[in-house]
């Protein structure tokens, strides 16, 4: 009886709903490795074989506050999991306590078992860039239509201009801070990217 209960205590465990229709995705870390089950598959990857972890920050409309952590198995299979869960059709809660707890321990036991995986967080260097050249090319052009209401005195129209680049610049400034990319160790986590 006592191992049955050590042994139930050494899980943790995580579950989302990635949809609203659709069972829950399920989680567990156990003395074998990562156990799973998404829909009607599921598995059980050892720590050693997993090889690689991103972090990323992946805000969603329902949800502005969204963390995801793809994980990579040996054989190049992929699953995701995400601080997030559909409760109704207009609420995606957050579960950021949980999710923080599972992520931290899984790299406590993946370390613990001599993984070589790799850590990285943020989005790819291609994705990112492409994001930094899209925000130059509208920075570029936001430049332009405020010389332009400024050289033809449209005040109201600078202002608009303006208030919106701030509003631009709140919102995508922490996707864009907290996605770059980058590696990290075992010991130590991102915290931009853990909520």
């Amino acid at each position: 009886m006592q191992g049955s209960e050590a042994e139930a205590a050494a899980v943790t465990s995580y579950a989302y709903k990635a949809s609203l229709i659709g069972s829950a995705h399920r989680f567990a870390l156990t003395e074998q490795g990562l156990s799973w089950h998404i829909g009607g598959r599921s598995g059980l990857w050892p720590y050693d074989e997993l090889s690689a972890i991103r972090l990323s920050f992946r805000p969603v409309s329902m949800q502005q506050h969204r963390f995801r952590a793809d994980i990579t198995h040996s054989s190049g299979r992929r699953i995701a999991i995400l601080s997030t869960s559909w409760q109704t059709a207009a609420l995606m809660a957050p579960q950021d306590n949980g999710f923080r707890a599972f992520i931290v321990e899984l790299h406590a036991r993946m370390a613990k078992a001599g993984s070589r995986a790799v850590l990285t967080s943020g989005l790819g260097r291609t994705a990112y860039a492409a994001v930094l050249a899209s925000l130059a090319m509208l920075t570029v052009a936001m430049a332009g239509l405020l010389i332009r209401a400024l050289v033809i005195d449209e005040f109201a129209g600078a202002l608009f201009i303006l208030g919106f680049a701030a509003l631009f610049a709140w919102q995508v400034g922490g996707f864009v801070r907290r996605n770059q990319p980058r590696s990290y160790g075992f010991d130590q986590l991102p915290r931009s990217l853990l909520p």
